[in-house]
């Protein structure tokens, strides 16, 4: 069923990561500008809260399991809770770039996009000592000019087009970057979010039933040899039931990892700049989709085209 499979390392069966955007309130704050305070009901303690209450709670259990993942951060967030990036640092986890403030990137003029991504990129480097190589749009809306922009800025992955299952190559005038595809499917909004604040009025589904989606996905991804990655937030899956349920999944998943890698090999379990690194060393089994011919380069732009 694939057309490009990929070997994983050490016989492994296939590639894990619990991706976790920490975006706080940002959306909230996009949508209600002048009333997303925290004396206004605009802003939901369990969006606040999140970054010092279910951040903890999943670094304990990455902690206790002895996995490194990915946590994506808007520069913003990262200002606004240090210690939170501390702990995820110290913690030995990526953090990825998710913008300033997740701001809508097609809606913005383009003589206003380079300032909040260059202010995330400089809050990076300030705060972890290292530049971001990974990165993932607000609520995934990737433009072309932005994936060249990623490459000129040296960035290894992006993962927010919704394109396959397996990593692949997104080609444009200035180089490649590995794309790391996510889905509307293995994400935790969809079931979970409930917030009139942004009009995002979803059914809030129970625990098991809401992550029931995940699981499956990981059961085809595992089945297949694929990518198992799904996109979750503190504010809806680190609540303590949601977050215990999935723990459970979890350490089950990671004691019959255990078990088979006697014999072949299940679960790799890693950050994305891992993963990303490894489809890189197999760029020449990657599917390759060239942007320019989804978008072609204005012909007096060397560098960054209209739109980045």
């Amino acid at each position: 069923m694939l057309l490009q499979p990929l070997p994983w390392p050490d016989g492994k069966k296939l590639a894990a990561a619990i991706t976790v955007d920490v975006d706080a309130d940002g959306l909230i704050r996009n949508a209600r500008p002048t009333t997303a305070t925290c004396a206004s009901r605009r802003c939901p303690w369990a969006a606040t809260a999140a970054p010092t209450v279910a951040v903890p709670r999943i670094l304990d259990t990455y902690r206790r399991r002895g996995l490194r993942q990915t946590f994506f951060m808007p520069g913003r967030v990262m200002e606004a809770y240090p210690a939170t990036v501390e702990a995820i640092r110290t913690g030995g986890h990526e953090i990825g770039h998710n913008s300033w403030r997740l701001e809508d990137r097609p809606a913005t003029p383009t003589s206003a996009k380079t300032e909040p991504f260059s202010r995330a990129l400089d809050t990076h480097v300030r705060m972890t000592d290292r530049k971001p190589r990974g990165y993932r749009a607000p609520v995934c809306n990737l433009t072309p000019g932005l994936v060249r922009r990623l490459i000129v800025k040296d960035f290894l992955d992006d993962s927010s087009l919704m394109a396959d299952e397996m990593p692949c190559v997104l080609a444009t005038g200035p180089g490649t970057l590995i794309e790391l595809t996510p889905h509307w499917g293995n994400d935790d909004r969809p079931p979970f979010a409930h917030f009139e604040e942004i009009g995002h009025l979803m059914p809030v589904r129970g625990p098991s039933d809401g992550l029931s989606a995940f699981f499956e996905e990981f059961e085809a991804m595992h089945a297949y040899g694929c990518l198992g990655m799904p996109v979750l937030h503190p504010f809806p899956t680190g609540r303590l039931a949601r977050w215990r349920v999935l723990e459970r999944w979890l350490e089950a998943t990671l004691e019959a990892t255990l078990e088979a890698t006697l014999e072949a090999g299940d679960a790799w379990f890693a950050p994305l700049e891992d993963v990303a690194g490894h489809a890189l060393a197999h760029r020449d089994l990657l599917r390759i989709d060239d942007l320019a011919d989804v978008v072609p380069r204005p012909p007096h732009d060397r560098s960054l085209p209209n739109g980045a």
